[in-house]
């Protein structure tokens, strides 16, 4: 873990680099990168406000590399759409930037669609057997795109980045008046296994390391929802709502910070009734976001890349 001096000193590297202004980014050539190289990033998606946040994020990136977005839970449709993007610009080596928070979210998926792995069905036999489901149907969804690139994929998640240390840091201190009195909680989504939970929440908890060290206050903890599985939801909001009250007592107070790519998320309705403050920021916007893109760019452009396997070659039996 980077201490928080060393964090700062590389984001005003960085951002002097990503985020200064347009003139500023062009001073770094793209001729110093392979001309036949860009950038995918993958994110979740959501309403306007979401996607437009991620894409201000992603923007200072399109000095350096072709860029282009997919939103969407891996899905092929809008895989296809940004790799057709990115290959029009003549780019035939794509580095796929994976804007989740778990290193862990969507991996093999996004391999089968993009044809590093087995499984994902030709997209015409994944339209004939698909039987029921709306757009965002993940099996709808879920076909191998048709490219001739190769491709490399980031594995790092945002809970595993030093450069979110600095996100949250920044969000409790604009949160907070007299950190003395003072408890911060972390919230996150969470994953369903228990021992991938663990691990979040391990990480995060790395992360949350510099503001226990720098700052006096009451408690730092970090808490995920669970909140796409009822009965480990219910118990987690026991938890997260009792760390609230804990906080509150004895004249305290509880400012609650999201680790969301963006928003507040269900946890204005999970602490309803309770005394907090939060300003609803998820990740993003922050320039530690662009840091952390760029970052993860300059590390694919080198490799290795995978090529896509041809969309009719055989799949193994037994193969999902």
């Amino acid at each position: 873990m980077k201490t928080v001096t060393s964090l700062v000193s590389y984001f005003l590297v960085a951002i002097s680099m990503f985020a200064a202004s347009d003139a500023s980014c062009s001073e770094v050539s793209l001729a110093q990168e392979p001309a036949d190289f860009g950038i995918l990033v993958m994110a979740h998606g959501g309403k306007e406000a979401w996607n437009e946040a991620v894409l201000d994020a992603v923007r200072p990136l399109e000095a350096h590399y072709p860029t282009a977005v997919a939103f969407g839970m891996a899905s092929a449709e809008s895989l296809q759409e940004a790799t057709t993007e990115l290959e029009a610009q003549g780019v035939r080596r794509i580095g796929v930037v994976r804007l989740f928070v778990s290193g862990e979210s969507w991996l093999e998926r996004t391999r089968q669609i993009l044809g590093l792995s087995p499984g994902a069905p030709p997209k015409k036999e994944a339209h004939e057997n698909h039987s029921g489901g709306g757009h965002h149907d993940l099996q709808s969804t879920f076909w191998q795109i048709d490219t001739e690139s190769a491709f490399v994929l980031s594995h790092e998640g945002l809970s595993e980045a030093d450069e979110m240390s600095q996100v949250l840091r920044d969000r409790a201190l604009d949160l907070s008046v007299d950190p003395e009195r003072e408890s911060v909680l972390i919230l996150a989504h969470g994953p369903a296994d228990d021992e991938e939970n663990t691990r979040w929440i391990e990480a995060l908890s790395q992360l949350a390391e510099p503001i226990r060290m720098e700052f006096p206050f009451r408690a730092v903890e970090v808490q995920t929802l669970r909140e796409d599985w009822e009965e480990k939801r219910e118990a987690a909001e026991d938890r997260i709502r009792a760390f609230v009250e804990i906080a509150n007592a004895e004249g305290g107070r509880c400012l609650v910070v999201p680790f969301r790519v963006f928003g507040f998320g269900p946890y204005a309705e999970v602490l309803e009734d309770l005394e907090y403050e939060s300003d609803g920021r998820g990740l993003i916007p922050h320039e530690a976001i662009t840091v952390w893109l760029s970052r993860q760019s300059e590390a694919l452009s080198q490799g290795p890349f995978e090529p896509s396997m041809a969309i009719d070659a055989e799949v193994p039996a037994g193969t999902n």
